[in-house]
């Protein structure tokens, strides 16, 4: 009897280790099936040439009017909204190698840490997206832009500052890779996100906002 008691325990705990995996991450890749599809479409009607600047993460790329900021640049904007960093690890292929850029600007994590996952987390998914482009394209640089902070998620100020700096201290040994420290210029004199830089939900940038990450990132894309 203790035997079978053994292994009905060791049954149930079988059965729950996907509901664990699953909970570790919320994303399902599926969901990001259609902005992928219609990303692959726009190549096909319009291929982008190769050794351009790709731009790839959540809605704060998704969202950034590309071709207005760096009219002179060869841009290419991948960012689908509300994505996590494993994401753009799980689509790379299809949204960022397939281009061979010689610059990539991730911005990702934002959601990931209003998710829930640990700035080590993070961390580790920036190392799987340096991993996937650099098996490709070992010579593409890589530039990470600090995850922001912002009103509407000033609860997960801490975690967004050591996501950062863990991520910060990962690119300093590599020089393919660079932090942009994005989230500064945003902030007022009393260390407060700006309002007027955020739309209404205090979430997104407003023009001011863009305005202000293109004129950091501009000598970094020449």
């Amino acid at each position: 009897m203790p035997v079978r008691r053994r292994f009905l325990a060791l049954a149930v705990a079988c059965l729950a280790l996907p509901v664990v995996a699953l909970g570790a991450d919320p994303q399902s890749k599926s969901s990001w099936e259609g902005a992928i599809a219609r990303f692959e479409q726009a190549d096909r009607e319009q291929p982008p040439a190769a050794g351009g600047i790709v731009f790839v993460g959540s809605s704060s790329i998704r969202l950034w009017d590309l071709k207005e900021s760096f009219p002179d640049l060869p841009v290419l904007n991948r960012g689908f909204g509300g994505s996590h960093l494993s994401d753009s690890v799980h689509f790379a292929d299809r949204i960022v190698t397939k281009y061979r850029p010689r610059l990539v600007v991730l911005y990702a994590g934002d959601n990931d840490i209003a998710s829930g996952k640990t700035p080590e987390r993070v961390r580790d998914d920036f190392r799987a997206f340096v991993d996937r482009v650099h098996s490709t394209l070992p010579e593409t640089k890589i530039l990470f832009l600090a995850i922001k902070p912002s009103p509407a998620r000033a609860k997960h100020a801490a975690a967004q500052a050591t996501a950062n700096r863990l991520i910060a201290d990962e690119i300093a040994k590599n020089p393919r890779l660079a932090f942009v420290d994005v989230g500064t210029p945003l902030l007022d004199a009393a260390g407060k996100p700006r309002a007027e830089l955020f739309v209404k939900d205090q979430l997104h940038l407003s023009e001011e906002g863009y305005a202000v990450w293109s004129e950091l990132l501009r000598p970094l894309l020449q």
